[in-house]
C-alpha cells in the first residue's frame, strides 16, 4: 500500500477513531486529542505497518497504547511522596502483624503447608515465590510453560485446602 492509499483508509476510519477514542476517555474534548496523538503516530509509524494486517485492529490498538501511556504518566505525575517519611528505614515488621505470636504461629503454619506440597509442586511454587517469572522457572526446571503454570495453580489450590481457616476477614 502507497502512502496516499494508507492515508485515505487512514482518514476513512476517523469515526470509528472517534468513537473508540470516547469510549477510552469518555471525554470528548480528550477523545479529540487521542484521535489526534493516534494519527499523528499512525502516519509517522508507517512504515512499520504490514499489508496483510487488519489495518484498523492496528490502528486501535496504537490508540489503546497511547491512552494506556499517557494514563501512566498522568498516574506518575499525579503520585505525591510524603518528604517526612524515611522511605529507607521503613517499621515493616510493627505492621505487619508477624510479630505478634499468633502472627508468627500462622506463619509456621503456612510454611509447614508449603513444605507439605510434592516437590513437583512445591519447586516452582517457591521459586514464584521467590521472585522468579513463569518462563525463568520453565527454563531453570526444564519444563513447558504451560507445566509450570498449572504446578503452581494446584500448589495453590491444595494450600487453599490445607489453609482454610487462616483466611482473614
Amino acid at each position: 500500500m502507497n502512502a496516499l492509499q494508507f492515508q485515505k483508509k487512514l482518514l476513512s476510519m476517523q469515526e470509528n477513531m472517534m468513537n473508540f477514542a470516547l469510549m477510552l476517555t469518555a471525554n470528548r474534548d480528550d477523545a479529540q486529542d487521542l484521535m489526534q496523538d493516534t494519527t499523528l503516530k499512525v502516519l509517522d509509524n508507517q512504515e512499520k505497518f504490514v499489508d496483510n494486517i487488519n489495518f484498523k485492529g492496528w490502528v486501535l490498538t496504537v490508540m489503546r497504547n497511547i491512552f494506556i501511556n499517557n494514563y501512566h504518566k498522568i498516574v506518575r505525575t499525579q503520585t505525591i511522596i510524603d518528604q517526612g517519611v524515611d522511605l529507607y528505614n521503613l517499621d515493616v515488621m510493627n505492621d505487619s502483624g508477624f510479630d505478634s505470636p499468633d502472627g508468627a504461629y500462622q506463619i509456621q503454619e503456612i510454611t509447614k503447608a508449603i513444605d507439605g506440597l510434592s516437590n513437583e509442586l512445591k519447586v516452582p511454587f517457591s521459586m514464584f515465590l521467590s521472585g522468579y517469572k513463569y518462563n525463568e522457572i520453565a527454563d531453570k526446571l526444564d519444563v513447558p510453560l504451560g507445566t509450570v503454570k498449572s504446578r503452581i495453580f494446584f500448589a495453590r489450590q491444595e494450600l487453599q485446602k490445607v489453609l482454610k481457616d487462616f483466611r482473614q476477614g
